[in-house]
């Protein structure tokens, strides 16, 4: 189940990074994707501090693109709180 999450997010982000009118934007985010998918496929999976160091470049370019890229990626963040909800820890 956590790691359907995580491939939840990357395919939610692959999907803002499609949405995305502007080059850097698009970069990123598929930077972001590949992280997550890496992530579900890992061994071990992110912990609260790469979680939130995500969390936070997410909303950012979810502010700066705004309309479809923001709405993948508020898909993204559900995702991803989901996991982190079964991340010991914090």
């Amino acid at each position: 189940m956590a790691r359907e999450e995580l491939e939840n997010a990357a395919q939610s982000i692959e999907q803002a990074a499609d949405a995305a009118s502007d080059d850097e934007a698009q970069e990123r985010l598929q930077n972001q994707a590949d992280k997550f998918a890496d992530y579900a496929g890992a061994d071990r999976g992110p912990d609260h501090g790469q979680l939130a160091r995500h969390e936070h470049i997410l909303n950012d370019i979810a502010d700066e693109e705004g309309g479809d890229v923001a709405s993948n990626l508020e898909d993204a963040l559900e995702s991803i709180s989901a996991f982190r909800e079964t991340v010991e820890g914090v």
